[in-house]
């Protein structure tokens, strides 16, 4: 038995109800760098706690070289809600100590950044408490760490921050990283081998989650499962991975023609042109315009579509007692603010209540009373009262943030959009004004007639109403039956592709998990049929495994498709085009997410050089300008001659490796034919072998350094 660093050995664990360990050993090498992935309840979580301590085998044991340190992210965070920011993260730093160093400086930069230092862990987001512990975490030195989802409440710029520390955190075979999250992107930008966790077992895969998905659908292949579903989700994931943006962008961590003939079969992951035309049909010509749109909202007013995302930093203690102590973030994106007046014949109009403005509130919540009140005085349920209007129009100026200035968009039948931005640009606003739910305060947003708009938003609020009824009869309120890729499906069946079990028809809602409701709440949008669907944050609570089977239903979904996440992996698999909102507008991503990145370290450089706020912002425009990529990349541009020479020097290549694996089939031939008794004429065709394969070696990885040239 190997010595781990950090190991199991012949563990066993289980719980009242399901069994997450069966004789399992397995461990932790100085440098590894593990990605942790399974169903969700399959004890990933559960493996982090029996490596911390924390969680106590049944049987067997936990083994662990002396003197080494081991930290936790957990899922909930030790913070005290009484402590501040520096004293809880900080641990009681001072600026002059954190700031000294510039891995330090870094980390609480990124992930402090914005954040009072002051204010009390109890009165911080969600959100702000996660970046708060995992700061804690990072400003520490450890042999191994663990982290469970650190990616949640992150957006885009910070995960990909994260992804490089944790890249450059340790050198070389020193240091150890064990990873759970859903985030595909991260696992294979971080982690050099997986395991999978399942049916009480630890199976090891070498490589990242690329490389995870090749030799899993080789093994199953290979011992012909019986999961069959399982097998052509991850054969279908796997061919996005060889001919989608991932293969486009980055060097393939698996050998590339294996890759090709294993999938060789596989339809494209979705027919473009016949989801479009059938949306067409279905919803016209029209979907969505948004024309000479300006959404403000009024100084001292809450971003109307934003509280969830953990931005906006509270009072100090919730009471404002201490002095503000904000760090400044390693990045910010600019804000635009302005003014913009708006003629209205009530202070109730709806731009004005939408846009945050105190008296305009205050004139809607007293028109809603007075409604109510007269509807309770005639015994009715609502009673229309429109507010008191004023012998003339009035003109208003509203001042404030700009969430969108002056944007024209416009957004077809279907149209597959991914919208990227940081978090507190104001995502979740440009959703509500997309489906009508606010008011612009200048400009018009145009529904089509045909238009039935359906939102999973981040909250599960309408699922939770439905909390006392059994999932069968929340189905039975539905259609006996739908066309889903041209089949005929019952909502049951329906149900059960989305990884629902049939004895589970008889479980109340309630009941149900985080990720099961998530998959319910988006079963349930489905069968109502809508032609507009708008996803807010579609992966949370969701393994890989089912973030994969939501990816595969919404392939067939022939509708006008917009989706709003941080998990560029699930973004640009499931959409033809992205965009990013920054800096008030909806800015084209030709290049995908990695155009949005190349925007934001453009906007660094740009930042730090100059020195100034003013020449930061400047800078953006330019980087954006005439398309919008705001590519910077350092790489020396290739000349004419250059590029010829490389490409000549790629088709060589191509060439001799197919001339070599020609003579490796032929000595695989003559092997075969070989007299077995003659060891001395084997041994040499063997040689020959081993040394097409190491020229075979060498020669691929010349053409992946030049490929990469090229790009």
């Amino acid at each position: 038995m190997p010595t781990y660093d950090l190991g199991l050995e012949h563990v066993s664990l289980a719980f009242a109800t399901k069994t997450i360990f069966t004789d399992v050993t397995q461990g932790v090498f100085e440098g590894d760098r593990i990605g942790i992935v399974g169903r969700n309840g399959d004890g990933k979580s559960t493996l982090l706690h029996l490596f911390n301590g924390t969680q106590e085998p049944d049987s067997g044991r936990v083994t662990k070289r002396g003197g080494l340190t081991f930290g936790m992210l957990d899922q909930r965070d030790p913070l005290d809600d009484n402590a501040t920011v520096r004293q809880a993260a900080l641990e009681g730093r001072e600026d002059y100590e954190w700031a000294a160093e510039t891995k330090s400086r870094e980390i609480v930069e990124a992930l402090l950044g914005g954040i009072d230092l002051n204010a009390r862990i109890g009165s911080l987001s969600g959100g702000q408490r996660r970046r708060a512990d995992l700061a804690r975490l990072l400003l520490k030195d450890w042999d191994i760490l663990a982290l469970d989802e650190p990616t949640n409440h992150l957006d885009v710029v910070t995960i990909h921050w994260l992804a490089e520390h944790l890249k450059n955190r340790w050198a070389n075979g020193s240091g150890a990283l064990l990873l759970v999250t859903h985030d595909r992107w991260f696992l294979d930008e971080v982690c050099s081998s997986m395991w999978e966790v399942h049916d009480g077992v630890i199976d090891p895969f070498e490589g990242g989650y690329s490389a995870y998905m090749l030799q899993r659908v080789e093994r199953d292949r290979q011992a012909d499962v019986r999961e069959t579903k399982r097998r052509n989700l991850a054969r279908k994931e796997l061919a996005w991975l060889t001919r989608g943006a991932r293969a486009r962008s980055t060097k393939q961590k698996f050998h590339v023609k294996a890759a090709r003939e294993l999938i060789a079969d596989v339809p494209p992951v979705r027919n473009t042109l016949e989801l479009k035309q059938m949306a067409t049909s279905r919803l016209g010509k029209q979907v969505v315009d948004l024309i000479d749109v300006t959404q403000i909202f009024a100084k001292n007013s809450r971003t109307a579509g934003d509280e969830g995302n953990g931005d906006a930093a509270g009072p100090s203690d919730g009471q404002g007692s201490l002095p503000e102590d904000f760090v400044n973030a390693m990045y910010a994106e600019p804000q635009p603010h302005g003014s913009i007046e708006v003629a209205v014949d009530t202070m109730a109009d709806p731009r004005l209540v939408d846009a945050g403005v105190p008296e305009a509130v205050e004139a809607a919540a007293k028109a809603r009373a007075e409604a109510e009140a007269l509807a309770r005085e005639q015994g009715v349920a609502e009673v229309q009262v429109k507010p008191e209007v004023t012998s003339a129009a009035q003109r208003v100026t509203v001042s404030g943030r700009k969430i969108l200035d002056d944007v024209t968009w416009l957004i077809g039948p279907g149209d597959r959009i991914g919208i990227v931005g940081a978090n507190g640009a104001g995502k979740s606003t440009l959703l509500k004004l997309l489906d009508g739910t606010l008011t612009p305060t200048a400009g018009h947003v145009n529904i089509g007639k045909t238009v039935k708009f359906a939102v999973l938003s981040q909250r599960l609020d309408e699922l939770e109403k439905l909390g006392k009824y059994k999932i069968k009869e929340v189905l039975s309120r539905y259609k006996p039956s739908y066309i889903v890729d041209g089949k005929e499906v019952t909502p049951g069946q329906l149900m059960e592709r989305l990884g629902f079990e049939s004895a589970q028809l008889m479980t109340p809602i309630r009941d149900l998990s985080g990720g099961q409701k998530r998959r319910m709440q988006l079963l349930l949008i489905l069968l109502d049929e809508p032609n507009v669907l708008i996803m807010d944050e579609p992966g949370n609570d969701l393994d890989t495994d089912m973030l994969a089977v939501m990816e595969d239903l919404l392939d067939t979904w022939p509708g006008t498709l917009i989706v709003v996440s941080h998990d560029r992996y699930l973004l640009e698999r499931v959409t033809d085009q992205q965009f990013a909102l920054y800096d008030g507008k909806v800015r084209h991503l030709p290049g995908g997410v990695q155009d949005y990145l190349d925007m934001v370290e453009h906007l660094q450089k740009e930042g730090a050089s100059a020195g100034a706020g003013k020449s930061t912002q400047g800078s953006a425009a330019n980087a954006t300008e005439a398309g919008g990529s705001g590519d910077t990349d350092d790489k020396p541009k290739l000349s004419g001659k250059e590029y010829h020479q490389i490409t000549r020097r790629i088709s060589a290549i191509e060439r001799k490796l197919a001339k070599l694996e020609e003579q490796k089939s032929d000595l695989e031939a003559k092997m075969a034919a070989h007299d077995p008794t003659d060891f001395e004429g084997l041994n040499e065709l063997n040689g020959q072998m081993q040394a097409i394969a190491s020229e075979s070696d060498d020669l691929e990885a010349e053409w992946m350094e030049l490929s990469e040239q090229v790009e």
